[in-house]
């Protein structure tokens, strides 16, 4: 039931009074966002003045913006990879921070091949859990009686390694689950998830998700909300049921757990929890027997309100497929975080997918945007000189490149996000996510970009000298209809000498060895995760590449510049490749990946 309106808030009546706190600290940092602004800037520079990093740049303790734009530059994870090395070998100087690095968050997007490392410092825990706690205030302003139930949530902690120095270095999610901040928070009525501790920490994937669905079974009319991290996560938990229904009913059945579980922790757990019920076990293998599945998740979680999964972004190509699934179930997006620093959330979690903007928060760092433009031309505009704008100054409709100061001392960095802005709350600027700068194919968390995919094609093309083949052309894209997605490479090939044609199997090793060149978070996700499929190579007819082309004029396209894209998702076009392969190929076996970082 809602609070009396004297501590109303202008998003909307809240719903208890721990939520009116926060709804009004939401209204303060929107409201005096430019002011709020200035004082984190002050803040970082004033804490961060004795570092070498800004020393280098000779602020002399200034803490003004004016003298920090003209001192300071923009940079990328490249320039400043010999001091997070420097970092990560044991140098305990204040390089980039005046507290001490913590450890390093390990990002999803890389660098030569490797997963980017990111300094974080503990008080950052404190800052994501803060906007963590914003979350289902606004939820509840939009979903009543949440607190009457619980949350399906498929989460998990992922593997870690150790820099040469001995920190820690792993995935943000990871790090939070593994902190404090997660183990003992607060109960909360309006926070509850039916799936253990236990199960969430788990490191073996297998035991976790089966221990988490087991749990969500069992509590299947308490469920309120289903929800992973990304939309690709809650599509592999619908395809792990698909897999294990049958044995996770018996369980069900018998009031015993399945001997694929063996971690103590969660044996133990689940002895309270797991009591014969075979009425329950006939009803999931009733439904879960049926060859259709459309609507599964609502069939047997009746209660389910919402699905809450990131779907923005290379997300979205999900989205048909969970709407499958869930029967159309509104898909909330509800905040927008990386590696590098938690950003903000979304004032109106149960907006369209394709009308998601996210409020950036100003007291989480200090926000610049570079200006964007995807249509310019770029030898016109190589010699302007970049000029940020202030989160206060951007402009309705126009896109832009995410800068970022933060605490753990990143300075001006270039996240790689292309946002748009689509408004303002009070003034604060809310953005649409467009995409990751560069990135071509994307199935789960990984990003392969351009030049990747290039050296990937080459290597493999190297198999084919022998046969006196080669790619006369390529392009690729990311299908996500089968679960897990995979990546999909058309080749057209210029075969020399018909008699020596390379073989079904040498094509098959073409898409190993094409997996093999990849990054480590592309086979980390075939690996260990199980969240990626095997590569596949579609060989098309000869000139079929031709027949792109001449589509793409006939819809307008110079002839004069017209380029292979690359990667391709329109339909008629997928159609056109589709309709001139002549073979298909699979990766045969798994890339090389173990988590320990290259030296």
């Amino acid at each position: 039931m809602a609070v009396d309106s004297a501590i109303s808030s202008p998003l909307g009546p809240p719903a208890c009074k721990k939520d009116a706190k926060a709804l009004q600290f939401i209204e303060e940092m929107t409201r005096n966002a430019d002011a709020v602004q200035e004082r984190i800037l002050a803040e970082i520079l004033s804490r961060n003045a004795e570092t070498e990093y800004l020393k280098r740049f000779k602020l002399n303790g200034a803490t003004d913006r004016k003298i920090f734009k003209s001192h300071i530059p923009m940079v990328t994870y490249e320039d400043l990879q010999p001091e997070i090395q420097r970092i990560a070998n044991g140098d305990r100087s204040p390089i980039l921070s005046a507290h001490p690095i913590s450890e390093f968050l390990t990002s999803s997007g890389t660098s030569a091949g490797e997963r980017k490392l990111m300094p974080t410092i503990q008080e950052e825990l404190d800052r994501r859990q803060l906007l963590y706690s914003l979350l289902m205030p606004v939820m509840n302003l939009y979903v009543p009686g949440l607190d009457k139930g619980k949350g399906l949530y498929f989460l998990f902690v992922k593997s870690e390694t150790r820099t040469p120095s001995g920190l820690l270095a792993r995935p943000v999610l990871t790090s939070y689950y593994k902190s404090e901040h997660f183990k003992t928070r607060p109960y909360d009525p309006y926070n509850v998830y039916t799936s253990p501790d236990e199960a969430i920490l788990c490191a073996d994937s297998f035991q976790s998700m089966y221990t988490q669905m087991l749990c969500g079974l069992i509590e299947r009319k308490q469920v309120l909300r289903l929800g992973a991290v990304f939309a690709s996560g809650l599509l592999r938990a619908i395809r792990f049921l698909q897999l294990n229904w049958n044995q996770l009913a018996h369980d069900i059945r018998t009031g015993t757990l399945s001997p694929k579980i063996t971690e103590p922790a969660i044996k133990d757990r689940m002895v309270p929890i797991l009591k014969p019920n075979p009425q329950l076990a006939d009803f999931i293998t009733r439904k879960c027997s049926e060859d259709n599945w459309e609507g599964i998740l609502t069939k047997i979680w009746p209660n389910t309100k919402y699905l809450d999964v990131i779907v923005t972004g290379a997300m979205a190509q999900y989205i048909p497929t969970l709407d499958y699934y869930s029967g159309g179930l509104p898909l909330a997006c509800t905040m927008y975080a990386s590696s590098e620093c938690y950003f903000g959330l979304n004032l109106n979690p149960m907006s369209k997918p394709s009308e998601v903007s996210y409020t950036i928060m100003p007291n989480m760092a200090y926000f610049e945007f570079l200006p964007h433009e995807p249509n310019a031309n770029r030898s016109s505009t190589r010699d302007l000189p970049l000029k940020l704008v202030d989160l206060v100054d951007v402009e309705v409709g126009k896109e832009y490149e995410l800068v970022i100061t933060t605490y753990a001392g990143l300075c001006r960095y270039r996240v790689g996000d292309i946002l748009r802005v689509t408004g303002f709350h009070n003034s604060a600027p809310q953005f649409h996510f467009v995409r990751r700068k560069n990135v071509l194919l994307s199935i789960d968390s990984d990003k392969t970009d351009e030049a990747e995919l290039q050296k990937a094609m080459e290597n493999a093309s190297q198999l084919l000298k022998e046969f006196n083949t080669s790619v006369v052309e390529y392009t690729s894209y990311a299908d996500t209809k089968t679960i897990p997605g995979h990546y999909v490479i058309y080749w057209e090939l210029l075969v020399k000498d018909p008699d020596n044609s390379p073989s079904e199997e040498v094509l098959n090793r073409c898409c190993l060895e094409m997996e093999q060149s990849l990054n480590s978070v592309y086979r980390q996700g075939r690996v260990a995760d199980n969240s990626i499929g095997p590569l596949e190579i579609r060989v098309v007819k000869n000139g079929t590449f031709e027949e792109l082309m001449d589509y793409a004029i006939s819809r307008g396209a110079s002839i004069n510049q017209y380029k292979v894209p690359r990667c391709v998702n329109f339909t008629p076009i997928m159609e056109l490749l589709d309709s001139r392969v002549v073979s298909a190929h699979f990766s045969p076996s798994l890339p090389h990946w173990t988590p320990q970082r290259r030296r």
